[in-house]
């Protein structure tokens, strides 16, 4: 049978590129990208249709290297090793993602990631690939080549001769007022290699990994969700560069060393309006039945309640840490309740990828959805009007057994901060247990 899911979906998103492409160049060549992604899926079908047998190709078991073309032609470079036809790996620093959903039709691959949207769909070159890395519900398709039995994710061409090792205070976008913040550099160095994160008051960059090039630094990392880019020109007490996220956004940071600088306490950053002491909402499930916080499940127990969305690779970090803790816990006074803000289009759409990430990571408690069609905070926070704001996904809400909200966490630091992760799972539990025995 031909694959008429990928045919109808880039047709399905082909129209908004239509309808910009006089916006400006980018669109059109993304239209460009697109079209030729359908060219290929098409292309297939028809040989498919013609003939009754196929000359199917497979992956070629081993490493590869793979690299995403971002703006300004950077390329961004991750590793993979393919373990099986249908299993890889992917590697970013200590983070390894393991992917099972892989599918083929003649010359081609389609390469999915779990739990989030985002796809790869090539075609091969002998044993290297070429294609582009797809996120329909949001229009996005990036350059996409890989290079078989290659492990090396930055060339580097000269000695380190600068050293990152350490604590920086950043600012991105600074002087520029609606889209500057500041973040927290964590960097370890072992001559050439370097990996770390950056820690916002939202959540954290994820595990990046890449090189010290004489005074260039050079870091990346992919999962399906995000691929980010970073590049910077280091001295021994500031670097200057810019970050990339995809082919669709770019911005300048600066940083300077600083081994006592913390963000502010994500703890004060989301509040109760002046008049509140609790919550209250009423979403659907999955399977489309209308969940309420005052429903008799979540009576004279402790509720944690989790402001997140599928796509958002640091809620899936702290969904798992949730999963695993509720799991264990599960028959004390205590429950979950995560509300998803979801930017696929259809309600259908999202309690798909609801359902998806409840089964990959073992979700045992529910997900409701608060929104579909956009992941924008200010709408978010009309769903929750008595929250100051929605700053971050994730932020975690915890209410007592007389359901009295007493914390509000914004973000979460996920395993990619080392320590700080480490510390949160303390101050998490150590606080739960508090309630529980109120």
């Amino acid at each position: 049978m031909c694959w008429r899911y990928q045919t109808n979906s880039v047709l399905k998103f082909l129209v908004p590129f239509k309808l910009e492409k006089n916006k400006n160049s980018i669109h059109n060549n993304m239209r460009y990208l697109i079209l030729s992604v359908l060219v290929l899926v098409v292309f297939s079908c028809k040989n498919e249709s013609n003939s009754n047998v196929l000359n199917k190709q497979e992956l070629k078991t081993g490493p590869y290297r793979a690299s995403l073309t971002v703006k300004d032609n950077k390329e961004l470079p991750f590793n993979f090793e393919v373990i099986s036809a249908s299993k890889l790996k992917i590697f970013n620093a200590e983070e390894v993602i393991e992917v099972d959903e892989i599918t083929y039709r003649n010359d081609s691959v389609f390469i999915k990631t779990p739990v989030f949207e985002g796809y790869i769909a090539a075609k091969f070159e002998g044993d290297n690939l070429r294609g582009h890395f797809i996120k329909e519900s949001l229009n996005r398709v990036v350059p996409f080549f890989a290079e078989y039995n290659t492990t090396t994710r930055f060339n580097a061409v000269a000695q380190a001769n600068e050293n990152v090792d350490g604590i920086w205070e950043a600012e991105f976008s600074k002087g520029v007022e609606e889209d500057e913040y500041i973040a927290k550099g964590i960097f370890k160095q072992d001559g050439n290699k370097v990996t770390g994160t950056f820690r916002t008051t939202t959540g954290d960059y994820r595990f990046l990994e890449g090189v010290m090039d004489g005074n260039s630094m050079k870091l990346s990392t992919f999962d399906g969700a995000h691929a980010f880019l970073f590049t910077a020109t280091v001295t021994d007490t500031s670097m200057e560069g810019v970050f990339y996220s995809g082919n669709h956004w770019k911005e300048p940071f600066v940083a300077k060393r600083n081994k006592t600088f913390e963000l502010p306490n994500a703890n004060d950053l989301t509040f109760l309006k002046e008049g509140y002491d609790s919550l209250d909402f009423t979403f659907p499930n999955t399977s489309d039945e209308l969940v309420s916080l005052k429903d008799d499940r979540f009576k004279d127990k402790v509720v944690i309640v989790q402001i997140m969305g599928t796509w958002c690779p640091n809620c899936l970090d702290e969904s798992k840490y949730y999963t695993e803790f509720y799991k264990k816990n599960k028959n004390k006074d205590i429950e979950f309740v995560a509300l998803a803000f979801e930017y696929a289009k259809t309600k259908e759409t999202a309690f798909s990828r609801i359902d998806r990430l409840q089964s990959k990571i073992g979700i045992e408690y529910p997900i409701l959805l608060a929104q579909f069609g956009t992941s924008d905070k200010a709408k978010a926070q009309e769903k929750l009007p008595m929250l100051n704001h929605v700053l971050s996904y994730p932020t975690t809400i915890y209410i007592d057994k007389k359901g009295k909200v007493r914390k509000i966490h914004t973000g979460f630091n996920g395993p990619a901060t080392g320590n700080k992760y480490i510390a949160f799972k303390s101050e998490f539990e150590g606080f739960i247990n508090t309630l529980l025995a109120e």
